[in-house]
């Protein structure tokens, strides 16, 4: 029996050097089964949190793109109001005015170009109203954003043209659409803010709670393990002097 328990010693001892070495108190389900349960669900949980804090910073790049591409197309729209309010002079002969929509056009096909080609991750942006959903949780449960239509047919623009009748209020409207647009996604990229913010404090808490149920105490894990270890010593000490001691006594009987 003692050979047995010196061979349980000198595992536990190994064991807790493995723990002392990873700084983990839970290696396999036999440490702890239930702690080891919870650990894995609380792992999970933070796992998810960071992928949706990531995802959520992606819809904010996105969302980034879409207002970059939206304030070039406000530029655009900004100089074409300037040329029409130029074209409305009366004083301006019919050929003034064909050099102006000449650089009118220039500005709606910039805005046409960039409607058409602002894409993220290869999705486009503004060529159409829609929402892209986006996992923000740890569950997987997704919040939309939503891209706007800013092509010139949707801002009413595409046949805007000086030289005739026209009216100023037509690229007006192009320009709320436009700074209305900008403003939601303002709003949605402090929405995600908020997510993130949110994903950050509840991982932090839940990866020092899972902390305290799978990470060892190294200081009271030393101090056992010194304790084990001087008992161990002492075990053989003890062992060796009962053998001594028996060693004797058949010495002075078979004399």
């Amino acid at each position: 029996m003692s050979g047995i328990s010196g061979i349980s010693n000198s595992y536990s001892s190994y064991s807790m050097y493995g723990k002392i070495a990873s700084g983990l108190r839970i290696q396999s389900s036999a440490d702890d089964a239930a702690g080891l349960a919870i650990s894995e669900k609380l792992t999970s949980q933070e796992n998810g949190l960071n992928k949706g804090t990531q995802n959520a910073q992606s819809g904010q790049d996105l969302l980034n793109v879409s207002d970059g591409a939206l304030g070039s197309i406000t530029d655009n729209l900004q100089r074409i109001r300037e040329l029409a309010v130029q074209a409305s002079n009366g004083l301006l002969t019919d050929s003034d005015k064909k050099d102006i929509q000449a650089e009118v056009d220039q500005l709606k096909q910039g805005i046409g170009d960039i409607a058409d080609q602002t894409t993220f991750n290869t999705k486009p942006l503004l060529n159409g109203d829609s929402s892209l959903y986006m996992a923000t949780d740890s569950n997987g449960n997704s919040v939309s954003v939503n891209t706007t239509n800013a092509t010139l047919s949707s801002l009413g623009i595409e046949d805007f043209d000086v030289i005739g009748n026209f009216s100023i209020d037509t690229i007006d409207k192009a320009l709320d659409k436009v700074t209305t647009a900008r403003a939601k996604g303002g709003a949605q990229y402090n929405a995600l803010s908020s997510t993130i913010s949110y994903n950050n404090y509840a991982a932090q808490n839940t990866a020092a709670s899972n902390s305290r149920i799978e990470d060892l105490d190294i200081p009271k894990a030393l101090t056992d393990l010194t304790k084990q270890n001087l008992l161990n010593t002492y075990k053989i000490f003890m062992q060796k002097s009962a053998n001594a001691a028996a060693q004797n006594r058949n010495t002075v009987l078979f004399r």
